[in-house]
């Protein structure tokens, strides 16, 4: 009876440790997957604000060069209409110049009836706005990203860490790193007119 109750207590340990080592494979693998799955998604945020930034800041640009040759005609017009006037040396000249600039300030009055909060130094200060957020939101994916990698790397220079992740095919993550070209801000340059 005593060996019957030694064997049963041995076999209980033994499928209790079968048990407990099952459970932590199974945890820990599929904490290794899980670890791995938030580095891609994280990734895939970074690359959506990527995308956005690639997509809007060229579309802001041409928007407020847009705005800004358009207001710009118009004052030229304005300008170029008035001298000349003072140049014309005929009445019929001056007449012509009078209505240049009757025409100008026409355009004027309408563009300002027609978009009175539009002008070019609000058109810039929300390009500012838009590149300040836009570089804003993709440093806090990059944040996210990098913390991510860090957990998981962690996770696999662990003691158990390293065989779980290799039993999930789980590899080593690369944190996000600025190349030394990107370190130089880039410029933004209206000077360029097509």
């Amino acid at each position: 009876m005593k060996a019957v109750k030694v064997v049963s207590i041995v076999l209980a340990l033994f499928f209790g440790g079968l048990l407990l080592a099952g459970c932590s494979l199974y945890s820990g693998y599929n904490r290794a997957v899980r670890m791995d799955e938030e580095v891609k998604s994280s990734w895939a945020q970074v690359e959506n604000q990527l995308q956005r930034r690639f997509e809007l800041i060229p579309n802001l640009v041409e928007t407020v060069k847009g705005i800004t040759r358009q207001e710009e005609s118009i004052f030229l017009g304005i300008a170029e209409a008035r001298t000349k006037y003072f140049k014309a040396a005929t009445i019929p000249d001056k007449v012509e110049a009078a209505g240049q600039v009757q025409s100008a300030l026409a355009r004027l009055l309408v563009m300002q009836e027609t978009y009175p909060d539009l002008k070019s130094n609000q058109s810039f200060l929300k390009l500012q706005d838009t590149l300040e957020g836009t570089e804003n939101r993709l440093a806090v994916e990059r944040m996210r990203y990098n913390d991510a990698v860090k957990t998981l790397n962690t996770f696999r220079r662990s003691l158990l860490g390293g065989v779980y992740a290799g039993m999930a095919g789980v590899g080593e993550a690369k944190y996000f790193e600025v190349e030394e070209a990107a370190k130089t801000a880039p410029k933004v340059d209206f000077s360029k007119q097509p």
